[in-house]
């Protein structure tokens, strides 16, 4: 969907990195969707691009110091901050991210980011080893948490001849984004989510059933999430004790067919997100009795128990005539979690997969925080290891910039 900045005024603020030369392209995109430019630069930026050429391209001064004498006379750094409608960080470089997190106000950039009450978006750009450190993760942890929106970056050769996540993402998918998120009400008002989230419990007789250890807080996350960015949500959970989220209509179900039934039924939608660890088998049949240990042949020492395949909820909807712009499926891996979440992505023709690893302490199942890669058909997302919370904002901002 195509976004106007009309009337906007937007700061630019360019860090020290060899992704700062798309700046002036990032300068005339915004001037394209209608916005005013003013760019504020870092010591080491204008070592890789000057000031002349953002100037050109923004039709403004650029500013580069907090000791500029004729600039500061009326603090002007102040009136900077106090002007933006939206201040985007871009590139925006390791260090830069770091003394964000840490509240620092050592230089122009930083202290008009720390000054301002504007929206701020941050757009990285880094080796892909620096994107990836457990430091850089958690600085962009952190900053999420804080509300700011980090664009990007997207994965491929960089400079330094490697190749991996860390380039600053194309200029107009930047402005994209930023002007999708400054139109008016909620980022995604109007836009009808159905979500599916926790276990499901294939019961064996009264008693017994066969379940896993999801716990649906991943789920449960992005639904409150996208409701409180104004959609309309519809959660189809299976049997967990949370509650639900404010805004939300809940479904609760039990079963791999109550899912899939439930799940169906409630298309038509604009995204589905399978974040439920659904059942892959079932038992043949569910005894009306406890199964007792004194009925088996061998007197209980082994049990025998025939279990047949469940439907596929996600390829299901991703095959559905009503089927939704767009289909998030999640694969919760032990190992090889890339190799396993990309063939599930072509094999049931989604648009994006979330993958993460499970089996580990701190992260997937019953835990607080998740790691999650988001890959889609043309790039990965590395999204790091954060607060489940954290990480449902960061995977919207991916599907609403697909959308």
């Amino acid at each position: 969907m195509a976004h106007s900045l009309a009337g906007r005024r937007i700061l630019l603020c360019v860090c020290g990195g060899i992704a700062a030369y798309k700046s002036v392209e990032l300068v005339r995109r915004l001037r394209e969707a209608g916005a005013e430019v003013q760019v504020a630069m870092t010591e080491n930026a204008q070592r890789f691009i000057g000031a002349a050429s953002l100037q050109a391209v923004s039709g403004v001064p650029v500013r580069g110091s907090l000791w500029d004498e004729a600039a500061e006379a009326a603090m002007g750094h102040i009136e900077l901050a106090r002007w933006a409608d939206a201040v985007l960080v871009a590139p925006a470089t390791a260090d830069v991210l770091a003394r964000l997190a840490h509240g620092m106000a050592d230089d122009l950039v930083t202290t008009l980011c720390l000054a301002t009450t504007a929206p701020l978006f941050v757009a990285p750009a880094m080796n892909n080893r620096m994107w990836l450190h457990p430091a850089t993760l958690a600085n962009l942890a952190t900053l999420r948490a804080r509300g700011v929106s980090v664009i990007g970056p997207e994965s491929g050769s960089q400079a330094c001849g490697e190749i991996g996540p860390g380039r600053l993402s194309e200029p107009p998918a930047i402005v994209e984004v930023l002007a999708a998120s400054l139109s008016s009400g909620p980022d995604l008002a109007g836009c009808r989510i159905l979500i599916s989230a926790g276990p499901t419990y294939e019961d064996l007789d009264p008693v017994r059933f066969i379940g896993n250890r999801s716990s649906g807080k991943m789920g449960f996350a992005i639904a409150a999430s996208a409701a409180r960015r104004g959609a309309q949500v519809v959660l189809v959970a299976g049997p967990v004790s949370m509650p639900t989220p404010p805004g939300v209509r809940r479904i609760n179900v039990r079963s791999a067919a109550e899912m899939h039934d439930a799940v169906l039924g409630s298309l038509p939608a604009d995204v589905y997100i399978g974040a439920a660890a659904v059942a892959d088998y079932t038992a043949r049949e569910i005894q009306s009795q406890k199964i007792k240990k004194s009925d088996q042949p061998d007197g209980g020492d082994t049990l025998t128990i025939e279990l047949v395949r469940t439907r596929d909820v996600l390829a299901e909807v991703a095959a559905h005539a009503q089927r939704p712009r767009v289909v998030v499926g999640f694969a919760a891996e032990t190992h090889d979690v890339e190799h396993y979440a990309r063939d599930k992505l072509v094999r049931k023709q989604l648009d994006m997969i979330a993958a993460n690893q499970v089996g580990c302490a701190g992260s997937g199942f019953e835990s607080d925080d998740n790691a999650l890669t988001v890959i889609d058909a043309e790039r990965v997302h590395s999204l790091g290891s954060a607060p489940k919370t954290v990480l449902a904002d960061a995977l919207l901002d991916l599907i609403r910039a697909r959308l």
